[in-house]
């Protein structure tokens, strides 16, 4: 999985280091939803059911393969 540097730091921090690799490949391949910022980065959701059902994001760089962020989004609705 290609990521940036910054992903690299926030995997890092207490509330990210338990989101799963496996987890991210999964909202890559089957997003829920998908957004493309006017920066031309792209948000994915997915429902992880092993989270209890909480939505991770995943933020892609325009490539659409390099990830720059993920988090589990309480907002998503």
């Amino acid at each position: 999985m290609k990521c940036t540097q910054y992903f690299l730091s926030t995997r890092q921090r207490a509330d990210c280091a338990c989101i799963e690799t496996a987890w991210i490949e999964f909202v890559i391949q089957h997003p829920a939803q998908e957004l493309i910022q006017q920066d031309g980065r792209i948000r994915r959701w997915a429902s992880i059911s092993e989270a209890n059902g909480k939505y991770l994001r995943v933020v892609l760089l325009p490539d659409g393969e390099t990830v720059h962020n993920a988090f589990f989004d309480r907002g998503f609705a």
